[in-house]
């Protein structure tokens, strides 16, 4: 079994160049925790996450270790700023995909090695699909049951 054959193809994406408000209402109205950065071209060129997002409110652990009082109540504040800041400046940029001819069992131990949830699904470059682990477990249990 491959990828290819599990994979999610409804895949909602967003560019590097709209605000971060975009993938925020995205991902409190559609229920997900990221999504795949694309070109003009559909090319992959990054992911942003809620952890990208929440990450750039929080201080560094050096301003975080020093006296600085931090109120961390507060911070709720820059969530506000955070929402109109660039998906590029916020985005991992360097990505790990898989191309949609991989076996299912090598895209879980990549996933699983990388401690990734979900991993964006390429061909030549462009993006076709997300896999997660659990599309990969939910085939191995329907291939099992019907054996």
């Amino acid at each position: 079994m491959q990828v290819k054959d599990i994979m999610s193809t409804n895949v909602k994406t967003v560019t590097s160049d709209q605000l971060v408000k975009d993938i925020a209402i995205m991902m409190v109205m559609d229920h997900i925790s990221g999504a795949p950065v694309v070109d003009d071209d559909n090319q992959l060129v990054g992911i942003i996450s809620e952890k990208d997002i929440l990450q750039h409110m929080f201080p560094k652990l050096d301003e975080v270790m020093s006296d600085t009082y931090f109120d961390f109540e507060n911070m709720e504040h820059n969530y506000k700023d955070t929402m109109n800041v660039k998906i590029g400046e916020l985005m991992t940029k360097d990505v790990s995909s898989i191309d949609l001819n991989v076996p299912c069992l090598k895209a879980a131990s990549i996933m699983w090695l990388k401690k990734f949830r979900r991993i964006p699904v390429t061909h030549n470059g462009k993006l076709v699909g997300i896999v997660s682990i659990g599309d990969v477990h939910r085939a191995i249990f329907k291939s099992c049951m019907t054996s």
